[in-house]
């Protein structure tokens, strides 16, 4: 047996000692990760699981036990922040019900070939399902609502399938926000703010959204009043929108059912929809070669929102379009749409005809084999990361995301690092408009301390007032380099 068991590891690259580890009711999902080796499964049965989980480790399974239509639950009762963080590769994370939490139901911190699926998610706070920065994912078959920014979010990421889902009751139904190579399909958006947006949000480390496919969705009566945090990016996004392309470039954009939504079907914009053109000379604000292709579009625009109606008003309408392309590049030729004559339609007066008409030879984003697992080099190297795979999730450098810019937080701790250390142990919320900010005591307290000093290290104006008040010229510019 152990020569069959040997043969089989070889193989198909399988670990020789994989396993099984049972989580039942009363026990902790998070010891049996302390458990855990690579390539085991953890199998957790129905019961109430009142906790944060966080993987460190690669290739582990969360997987739950659905019996006679019982889940296991993870609840947060609105006191915990976050429900699973992992930042091991090759994780898994599928037959889970997930509510109440602050923060993020799913969180992805830098892991690499991520597969999420099969998932019931309600009222985790600012996301249900938040990858951010890693390459090769898979997200299918999710249930999420009531999520106050993104029910699915992708930042930062290459190489994703956003499939099979259905999101419904939040702010945004999904996002996909400077990522590349993203395939988003036979998803069912619903009764959200917006349905799926395909964004560049300034100030953070990766500047681009390109290579994006938004295919075969049901984009339905997004008309869900905007109850993200005041002051967010997605609180200045206006109702009733079924698609949204802002600054992103490579989208296309085909065989969706877009309905009901009461301001636009799809708008294309720049940088300027919701937040400073001029915020980051690094990010492109114009969407460029955005391609339009067949798309069954009515009743759109039943009553859109002012600036749009009076947009509108110009052609004589009073209802809004089912494309609406509003500024900068979105009104160039290198966009293109199938059909025009089939939609109302406001700015593409200057766009071509599409000279493809299908997406169809690609059938996945996924690798054909796994990334490379993201490997720490150095202790810089390490910092960097995990500024890129869990602070910039939040925080852009000059403009507000979800928490504050991360120049403000350089003006408040400018000299002070280890009071930003503590604070990633044991926030406290400070800002009343602002929602709380998820513990991140995992973390070693010299790393927290090495985070700390990189995010005051990061602009060039600040690298040289840290310095001086720090005496640590050479090691903001090492970080800055």
């Amino acid at each position: 047996m152990k020569k069959i068991t040997l043969l089989l590891s070889l193989l198909f690259c399988l670990p020789l000692y994989a396993k099984e580890i049972t989580v039942k009711d009363g026990e902790t999902i998070q010891q049996a990760v302390n458990k855990a080796e690579s390539g085991d499964v953890i199998l957790i049965h129905p019961g109430t699981y009142r906790e944060s989980v966080y993987i460190d480790k690669d290739n582990i399974t969360l997987r739950g036990v659905v019996k006679e239509g019982k889940w296991p639950l993870l609840e947060g009762d609105h006191k915990l922040n976050d429900a699973i963080l992992y930042s091991g590769n090759g994780i898994t994370i599928e037959w889970l019900k997930i509510m109440h939490y602050k923060g993020n139901a799913i969180m992805g911190q830098s892991g690499n070939n991520y597969v999420i699926r099969n998932n019931w998610i309600i009222d985790t706070g600012v996301y249900g399902i938040f990858p951010q920065f890693g390459k090769n994912g898979l997200i299918e078959y999710n249930v999420l609502s009531g999520i106050e920014d993104a029910a699915i979010y992708v930042g930062m990421c290459d190489n994703v399938d956003v499939r099979h889902n259905e999101v419904f009751n939040s702010v945004a139904g999904i996002e996909i926000e400077n990522t590349r190579h993203a395939l988003v399909e036979n998803n069912y958006a619903h009764n959200n703010t917006a349905g799926i947006l395909v964004f560049i949000t300034p100030g953070l480390p990766i500047k681009t959204a390109y290579d994006i496919i938004v295919r075969n969705n049901f984009i339905v009566d997004n008309n869900t009043p905007n109850f993200g945090a005041p002051g967010s990016i997605v609180s200045k996004v206006p109702v009733g929108i079924g698609v949204v392309v802002m600054a992103a470039d490579d989208v296309k954009i085909e065989g969706n059912i877009i309905t009901g939504n009461k301001t636009a079907g799809i708008v294309i914009t720049d940088l300027a929809f919701v937040t400073d053109v001029a915020s980051d000379k690094e990010s492109e604000p114009n969407p460029d070669n955005i391609k339009v292709l067949d798309n069954l579009m009515f009743n759109n625009g039943a009553e859109p929102v002012a600036e749009v109606k009076a947009a509108m008003l110009t052609k004589f309408k009073t209802t809004g379009p089912d494309i609406l392309a509003n500024v900068g590049s979105a009104q160039e030729p290198d966009n293109c749409i199938l059909n025009a004559e089939r939609y109302t339609s406001f700015g593409i007066g200057k766009w071509s005809k599409c000279e493809i008409t299908t997406t169809a030879d690609v059938t996945t984003y996924l690798l054909p084999e796994d990334a490379a697992p993201r490997t720490i080099e150095s202790d810089a190297d390490r910092v960097a990361r995990l500024y890129k795979g869990i602070c910039a999730g939040c925080h852009a450098y000059n403009l507000r995301m979800i928490g504050p810019p991360t120049m403000a937080i350089q003006a408040q701790y400018y000299e002070n690092p280890q009071g930003i250390a503590d604070y990633l142990a044991n926030p406290v919320k400070k800002r009343p408009d602002f929602p709380p900010m998820p513990s991140q005591g995992h973390l070693s307290e010299e790393l927290r301390l090495k985070v700390a000093e990189y995010m005051l290290c990061l602009s060039p104006k600040k690298l040289k007032e840290v310095a001086a008040a720090q005496g640590q010229v050479a090691k903001c510019e090492k970080m800055a380099d």
